[in-house]
């Protein structure tokens, strides 16, 4: 059955009061022992008193006081300690400082620092059935030491497999691009709402380890080499006709403008004609790849 354990943050002793009781502990049972030795037996008549029982508390002692000793330890900032004692969850230290804590108990030392997951490359098809390949960048932090100790098998790991299972939910659930004029969110062109979106999904599946998500992007996407080419070149298309498109409506509307400014000034009546074939001419002119040849006509236009 699974067991739910709650996060029990503790302030131990601090470990400089620690430190001057166990020295003075130390100093006494040396000192205990070398009396029960000095008073304790008479080296004349070689025999022993109530004394030499002060050398032997001396002696228990020091072992006490040596184990003791290992329950002095340094916590740095934004690091904690789990303790574990015979198998049960102590408490969690996570104030930086120098403190003593039960010797007897495991440790187990986290990181709560915000830390960095990179995530590989993974092929995947988008919304569209497109083979892409995409990576995506976490940034997230430990928030509850005793979750991440003790409801999952190495939360790192953990964190790094709901990662490739979110991503590839969230590739799945949008095509890699949009043609322009579509609502449609996308891969490419949604970067912040996919991030969000990311983010929002690992959150939920990385809770219940301890891990807070503060980031979630997108750092690699690209087509699958097999369709990259093809998909270069459909790009390459559809920027050529939206170029085209934009050439003609600028042609258009240059074309109107110097019809009505020769209608306006009086400067020359066209028939409908002689306007078609203007038209024709500007067009030809100013939507054509190459620069255009000019031909003087010395007679009249008729």
């Amino acid at each position: 059955m699974f067991k739910e354990y709650e996060e029990k943050l503790h302030d131990p002793l601090k470990g400089g009061v620690a430190l001057t009781l166990l020295i003075a502990a130390t100093v006494i049972s040396v000192a205990m022992i070398v009396l029960g030795f000095v008073f304790g037996i008479d080296p004349i008549l070689e025999t022993v008193n109530g004394m030499i029982a002060l050398a032997i508390a001396g002696f228990v002692v020091m072992p006490i006081v040596a184990v003791m000793f290992r329950g002095l330890c340094t916590i740095d900032p934004n690091e904690a300690i789990v303790l574990v004692f015979f198998g049960r969850y102590l408490y969690t230290v996570s104030q930086d400082g120098f403190y003593f804590v039960n010797p007897l108990a495991n440790r187990r030392s986290i990181s709560l620092k915000a830390r960095t997951l990179t995530n590989d490359k993974q092929k995947v098809n988008d919304e569209r059935g497109n083979p892409i390949e995409i990576g995506v960048v976490v940034i997230w932090r430990v928030v509850d030491t005793a979750a991440a100790s003790f409801k999952v098998e190495g939360y790192y790991d953990y964190l790094t497999t709901q990662a490739d299972s979110a991503i590839r939910n969230v590739a799945r659930s949008y095509p890699y691009d949009v043609v322009e004029g579509e609502e449609e969110m996308s891969l490419r062109g949604s970067s912040k709402e996919i991030s969000l979106q990311l983010a929002s999904e690992l959150q939920e599946r990385v809770g219940i380890a301890g891990i807070e998500i503060l980031e979630a992007r997108i750092s690699n996407l690209a087509y699958a080499p097999e369709i990259a080419a093809a998909m270069l070149q459909r790009q390459q298309a559809e920027a050529v006709v939206q170029a085209r498109q934009k050439i003609v409506d600028g042609a258009v509307g240059m074309v109107e403008m110097a019809l009505t400014k020769l209608s306006e000034n009086n400067i020359v009546e066209l028939d409908t004609e002689r306007k078609a074939q203007m038209v024709s001419n500007l067009l030809v002119v100013l939507c054509g790849n190459k620069d255009a040849q000019p031909i003087v006509n010395s007679g009249t236009i008729y």
